[in-house]
């Protein structure tokens, strides 16, 4: 790994311009549902456009029922007269938890993790609102600001600059996982749902009872970002490395030596792997040199119906 100058080559630093760009592979994906976030029987939720209302349910027509709203299929079906039954459109709000920890400033293979989270946020926030969704982001770690959920183009936009702004600031302290739990908890805004991105390192004992707190108030979903020298063992082999402008090389050798190593730079992943084993959320590991297209659709387009 080396750090270079806060240069948006996609590599070290992204860029706006990148983050815009995701947009077009994101408009090819398989459309995210668009329903409303309430528990329903009958037929597929559907949405009466113009009306600001949602489809609910049908059931039997009675006496007054509004014959424009009749359910001709299930009327045809069933042989017996049923109407729809609607209720008022609820627009969703993703929150997207975004860490910009110290170690996320880290890669050996593509990109440095720090990057991967941005091009993850902003593909999160173009599929969204594809999904007539709002869209915020909270960041934690070394950047520790909010941009309250907006809709349509707009709100990507709106993300992609300040993921991009905050990508290219100078961080400030790490923040625990915990604790910026407990931010996003006063400060989703009515979101629905909540994704963390995060290598896992700021992930701390007191983590586990503030995502049982947001859990109760939204679908909570999370990237795991990693390096792939933090998921498998390297080979033997020396290794350059460089921190705050120091140089260095680690020498690998031994099986065991080459473990231990292995153990060290996974750790955070594995804090936040068995985190969300350990409370049943959607989750997905993603290298930095993965595409994170496919964890995206995999984590929002499973939506509640």
């Amino acid at each position: 790994m080396t750090v270079a100058a806060p240069v948006a080559d996609g590599r070290v630093r992204v860029s706006l311009p990148e983050l815009i760009a995701l947009r077009s592979r994101v408009m090819r994906a398989p459309s995210p549902p668009v329903v409303s976030r309430v528990q329903r029987s009958g037929q597929r939720p559907g949405r009466l456009h113009g009306r600001g209302m949602d489809y609910a349910e049908s059931r039997v027509y009675q006496a007054g029922d509004d014959v424009r709203r009749m359910d001709w299929r299930l009327t045809a079906r069933s042989g017996v007269a049923h109407t729809k039954l609607f209720q008022e459109e609820r627009e969703g709000r993703l929150l997207i938890l975004l860490d910009t920890n110290a170690s996320m400033r880290f890669g050996t293979r593509t990109r440095f993790k720090s990057v991967q989270a941005a091009r993850v946020a902003a593909m999160a926030a173009w599929y969204a609102v594809r999904g007539a969704d709002r869209v915020g982001v909270l960041a934690f770690g070394g950047q520790r600001q909010l941009l309250r959920p907006l809709g349509g183009a707009r709100g990507a936009l709106a993300v992609a600059g300040a993921v991009a702004a905050w990508d290219a600031s100078v961080p400030g302290d790490d923040e625990t996982l915990s604790a910026a739990l407990q931010r996003a908890g006063r400060l989703m805004h009515g979101a629905s749902r909540v994704l963390i991105v995060s290598d896992g390192f700021a992930v701390d004992d007191a983590a586990r009872g503030r995502m049982l707190g947001l859990v109760a108030k939204a679908e909570v979903s999370v990237v795991n970002v990693a390096d792939p020298l933090e998921l498998t063992a390297p080979p033997a082999g020396r290794y350059p490395f460089a921190h705050r402008g120091v140089h260095y090389d680690v020498v690998l050798q031994a099986d065991r030596q080459r473990e231990d190593f292995a153990r060290g730079l996974g750790e955070g992943h594995r804090r936040l792997t068995d985190l969300c084993t350990g409370l049943g959320l959607h989750h997905r590991t993603l290298d930095t040199s993965a595409d994170p297209l496919d964890a995206v659709v995999a984590l929002l387009g499973a939506r509640a119906r």
